[in-house]
């Protein structure tokens, strides 16, 4: 039996919980997991969450879970700026490691945090669930196959309206300490997706935005905000492939977006997290009476689909993707393959995030692979 701890019980926190709940009755190959100890911020909330979770314990301090003897493997779900901190101690502490993305603010941060992966030689994962998406698992066997001919460009875009309002107060996602805004916040999963289907990133020119410069306090005051909410960048991936990555937390009537154009030399594919049990495919191989986008909707056909739903077309939800995350973590740590983003792969992605910040300040096109990011 697997020992769960979780630190942090907000959204993401809950995701993680029902994840391990449900991971054994979805795939019969996942192992027996026990959800041993819930730590937050304080006492009463721990004890409260634990009791809704299903925990048997609970802590008012993170550093419980990680010195529990019954816990095997630690999710972190607690704020950007501490994951770095409780990641380095549980994976120090011999636990394996799930953690949400991004590893950390500084990229520093998040270097010591692959060391110390590699040094504990225990799994360490991070939440990039959106490459779990069966529709996104197609998407990479079409490229495979050569369905759409030579990749040459790409566009993803993410955009969500929860920061789009004036009027909304300022909160942690607006402080410095939480990163550079869109870029961190949202523009790595668009590139978690382009890390699993193309490799790594080479060169980048990005700007940034920042549409409401001061947000209204609970005491009200005004404050400056220290975050970008939008984010534009050219690409240049290692293998030549051009593209755009666009990121925008303002983005009214955006609500889940993430939305991905793949253009080739026989064809072009269509996805859209908000749509993401279909996706679009046009070939040149159909007939020019019949060419045109044809939809393909999520069925048992597309793996995992089938250990949830038996009938094609009813579609799963954002925290089955969660759940199939879940059971790559625990077939990693077992020892069989498993479609994850680690701590390592990770790494490559906070290192293009910080390349393009560096792209904005100098306002140039930057290397990727041969600038060390700097912090800032």
């Amino acid at each position: 039996m697997v020992g769960i701890g979780l630190i942090g019980s907000g959204f993401m926190g809950k995701c993680h919980a029902l994840a391990w709940t449900s991971v054994r009755a979805v795939f019969g190959d996942a192992p027996e997991v026990r959800l041993v100890h819930l730590g937050e911020a304080n006492t009463a909330l721990a004890d409260t969450r634990a009791r809704e979770f299903g925990f048997a314990r609970a802590s008012g301090d993170w550093r419980a879970v990680v010195d529990d003897p019954d816990v095997d493997i630690v999710s972190i779900t607690a704020p950007n700026r501490f994951h770095a901190e409780m990641a380095i101690a549980a994976l120090e502490a011999g636990k394996h490691v799930w953690c949400e993305k991004p590893m950390a603010p500084e990229f520093a941060a998040a270097e010591r945090m692959a060391a110390a992966a590699q040094a504990s030689g225990k799994v360490a994962a991070l939440g990039y669930n959106y490459v779990q998406s069966p529709s996104i698992r197609h998407i990479g066997a079409l490229l495979a196959e050569g369905a759409i001919g030579a990749v040459n460009h790409l566009r993803i875009e993410m955009d969500e309206d929860f920061m789009a309002d004036p009027d909304a107060p300022f909160f942690w996602k607006h402080e410095a300490s939480s990163g550079y805004g869109a870029l961190d916040d949202f523009a790595v999963h668009p590139l978690s997706l382009i890390e699993t289907l193309f490799g790594r990133v080479a060169r980048v020119m990005c700007d940034m935005a920042m549409p409401y410069p001061e947000r209204r306090t609970a005491e009200g005051g005004r404050r400056a905000v220290e975050t970008y909410d939008v984010a534009s960048t050219l690409l240049r991936l290692e293998n030549g492939v051009s593209g755009t990555l666009l990121a925008n937390r303002s983005a009214w009537g955006r609500k889940g977006r993430l939305q991905l154009q793949i253009f080739g030399s026989k064809g072009s594919i269509v996805f859209d997290q908000e749509r993401f049990n279909e996706l679009k495919l046009y070939v040149t191989s159909d007939r020019p009476t019949e060419q045109g986008y044809r939809t393909i909707l999520s069925s048992p056909h597309h793996e995992p689909y089938g250990s949830f739903v038996p009938a094609p077309g009813h579609g799963l939800g954002f925290n089955d993707l969660k759940t199939i995350e879940c059971r790559e973590v625990l077939a990693r740590i077992e020892g069989r393959q498993a479609r994850l983003i680690d701590f390592a792969s990770g790494l490559e992605i906070e290192r293009t995030v910080h390349a393009m910040a560096r792209s904005f300040r100098e306002g140039r096109w930057v290397d990727v692979r041969q600038e060390r990011p700097r912090n800032g």
